[in-house]
This record gives structure tokens, sequence and C-alpha cells, in this order.
């Protein structure tokens, strides 16, 4: 096991994709027992409890520290009616989430997206990450989709996207101080 303590500051890459063609998949079936809820106006307690259990071990902070120091900013971005919370249900309980953010005239950017630890591994995230971008290119007047991850994601998340037909157009180096320990071990490549 190798932590990395709280407070340690901490080197990461944040790759930004784009996707400028359509895929030629429609919106998949889901597993059994799973369901896809929208979230009409959502209060900002639930996005945050989302972001917070899927980001947890990836260092996801900058929502919180938004609801600290502008929360206002932060109530009308989740409140948008081009924003789009999206959650996967099973067992009567989160699975996972994705929000679709079309705020951009001719771009769908897929905001968030990601599993609960729990669900990671039972291959509802695939399933899942087709669903959304299926629904974002379904939008009316999408011409590409964008997303971003880092190095604190999961390992396989940049990965994944490029298999999903997005394709890296920039990366930006920065550093972050911790909030958690993190365990580099939970989360093997």
């Amino acid at each position: 096991m190798s932590i990395i303590p709280a407070g340690t500051e901490v080197a990461y890459t944040v790759t930004y994709l784009e996707m400028t063609d359509r895929p030629d998949w429609a919106v998949p079936a889901l597993p059994d027992g799973v369901r896809l809820e929208r979230a009409i106006n959502p209060p900002v307690w639930y996005f945050l409890s989302l972001y917070d259990a899927v980001g947890r071990d990836y260092e996801w902070r900058d929502r919180f520290d938004q609801a600290e120091q502008n929360p206002a900013a932060l109530a009308s971005f989740v409140a948008d009616p081009n924003v789009m919370l999206w959650t996967a249900l099973a067992d009567g309980w989160p699975q996972g989430f994705f929000q679709l953010d079309a705020r951009q005239n001719g771009t769908c950017d897929l905001a968030y997206f990601g599993m609960v630890p729990e669900a990671v591994g039972r291959g509802l995230g695939g399933v899942l990450l087709k669903t959304a971008i299926a629904m974002g290119w379904s939008l009316p007047g999408v011409e590409r989709m964008t997303v971003n991850t880092c190095t604190l994601d999961h390992p396989r998340a940049l990965d994944l996207y490029k298999k999903m037909g997005f394709r890296p157009i920039r990366t930006e180096d920065c550093t972050r101080v911790l909030h958690r320990a993190r365990d580099t071990s939970r989360h093997p490549a």
C-alpha cells in the first residue's frame, strides 16, 4: 500500500479531449435492474453528494471549493436547464452519474462522469459512458462533445474516453495540495 498524506502537494496532468464525429451507436440498453433518472432542478446538495461519492478517491474538490467561495455560481450551474444530471440507480442506490453541459452553442461537454467505488468493475461503466455520449449527441445543434480527465482520476479513464472516440486536443500540467490521504493502491491501472 502506498499512501500520499493529506497536505502533500502533487503534480498532475489534465487532458482535454473532444469528439467531432457522431458515434454510430444509439443509447444502449442498461443492464437488468439498472435505471437512469434525470434530476429535474436538483438541489446543490444532491449534485455534491454524487460528486463526492464518485470523486472522493480522485481528489475532486473544485465544486466544494466553489460551494464555499461562490455558492450562487454553483447553484446557477446545477439549476441551469442546459446542464443535465443523470443518475444510474440499482438496488435502491446510486451506482454512478453523468452530467451533460450544453450551455455552449454547438458543444456538449461531458462535465462529469463516474461510478461509485462499490460499482466499479461490475460492467456498468462502459454502458453508462456510451449512454452519456449518445444522449449528448442527441441534443439539438451538437456538433462536438468534449470531456477532460486528469492523472488523479481513475488510471483507465483516459484510455476509456479514447476508446469511445474522444481524441486528446491539449494537456495542462497542474499542482494541487491533497485534501485527503491518497491510497494509490486502491485504483491500480
